[in-house]
């Protein structure tokens, strides 16, 4: 099995908790390991749900520079992100927000 049918059967398995589902709001992360494009497109294939999804904007800490915002984000790939410091380039600054992928809500009928 792919690895995002995996993580979107864990995010059906979540809503499937809560009643008769309806639709969902997914949140993902501009970091997280799948685009927010694709999270849709496999929630959609594998449900006959209203599937909305929310990007959310990453947040990096620098250990160089000490620079909190937004990453460079270089490259992003099915299960890769290269990103960097927006301020001094350092790559891989620590994530603090952003790299995840959430059920944030769930309409039940």
């Amino acid at each position: 099995m792919m690895h995002e049918q995996v993580v979107a059967q864990n995010i059906i398995q979540e809503a499937k908790k809560h009643g008769s589902v309806k639709s969902i709001v997914v949140e993902v992360g501009d970091l997280a390991h799948l685009p927010a494009k694709e999270m849709r497109e496999v929630l959609e294939r594998l449900t006959d749900w209203e599937i909305n999804v929310v990007s959310m904007k990453a947040l990096v800490l620098c250990n160089d520079c000490k620079h909190l915002g937004l990453p460079e984000i270089m490259q992003q790939m099915h299960d890769h992100c290269v990103f960097k410091c927006m301020k001094c380039g350092k790559m891989f600054p620590e994530v603090e927000e952003g790299d995840k992928i959430m059920l944030k809500e769930v309409e039940i009928e």
